[in-house]
């Protein structure tokens, strides 16, 4: 039977995220499994990473993972990837000289890695680290004088992204375009495997840190784009009801062509890290959990 304290938990969580009653089902199955694993580890998982297609749930999942890591007494960071894009000005210099599809934020190569590894080393020692922001409406970083500070070491830091921990594609895999925008816009390859260097290279190092890897499984590649454009929907209406400006924000054209930038990571996500994630989630096209698979050992 349930502890009465779990209810009450799940229950004023799902109330403060404004999330369904349903959403307690990824509590019980992934969220507590998980917390449990990473209290018993005595400290052996200390860097965990949380990866999913855009859309697929991971930051309210890694928010609940960690309201439940402090409730069990752990002092916890999470680290989102999609704050450390490069600025659009470094975007724009990377699109210049390496090629023009650089400057949309979002493949690896627009994230800049230095500062991740650093912060995730940071954290884990004594001190104050700043975290990083980034906010998408402006499609900059927020000034380094807002950017929260933590004081360290934490007990778990949490680093959530739709391509943590990828790896890179063999070579022969990027001849043959994925979709209408390498097709049209990237005829030689050359972004593409721009982008398959930085796996191999700034990237393997940064996600050779975590000690644990979560990937949320999309059912396919098709419903990553009605997830995204969700996503942009609820950020326009939470910005409208605060009064901020909503110019930078995507149309579900933008979102298509948006999430068209992903796809090849993506799918290559989708066929291989379920079999070396240390913790598989398959999600239904509606983000409910089909299966939880924890890996042995």
């Amino acid at each position: 039977m349930e502890n009465p304290e779990n209810l009450n938990w799940f229950a004023d969580f799902l109330s403060s995220e404004g999330l369904p009653t349903s959403f307690s089902d990824v509590l019980h199955t992934v969220v507590r499994p998980v917390a449990e694993q990473i209290a018993a580890s005595q400290g052996a998982l200390r860097r965990v990473g949380l990866c999913g297609a855009q859309g697929s749930g991971k930051s309210t999942l890694t928010s609940a993972l960690a309201r439940m890591l402090q409730d069990k007494g752990l002092t916890v960071a999470v680290l989102s990837l999609d704050d450390l894009y490069l600025s659009r000005a470094r975007r724009q210099e990377l699109a210049r000289l390496t090629h023009p599809l650089l400057a949309t934020r979002g493949v690896p190569g627009t994230h800049d890695v230095a500062l991740g590894i650093q912060v995730l080393e940071a954290l884990l020692r004594p001190g104050v680290t700043p975290l990083p922001r980034f906010d998408k409406a402006t499609d900059d970083p927020v000034p380094q004088s807002a950017w929260p500070r933590l004081t360290g070491p934490v007990d778990v830091l949490l680093f959530e992204g739709w391509c943590v921990g990828a790896q890179p594609q063999p070579d022969a895999d990027l001849a043959i375009p994925i979709n209408a925008l390498e097709r049209d816009e990237d005829p030689d390859g050359r972004w593409r495997t721009y982008v398959n260097e930085q796996l191999k290279d700034a990237y393997a190092d940064l996600f050779s840190k975590l000690d644990l890897l979560v990937f949320l499984q999309a059912p396919d590649f098709g419903v990553v784009a009605g997830w995204r454009l969700e996503q942009a929907e609820k950020l326009r209406a939470r910005r409208l009801e605060a009064g901020a400006a909503t110019d930078g924000l995507m149309d579900e054209a933008g979102v298509r062509r948006f999430v068209a930038h992903y796809e090849r990571v993506t799918r290559a996500l989708l066929k291989e890290a379920p079999c070396r994630a240390d913790v598989l989630v398959r999600l239904a096209a509606d983000r409910s959990v089909s299966e939880v698979r924890f890996r042995p050992g």
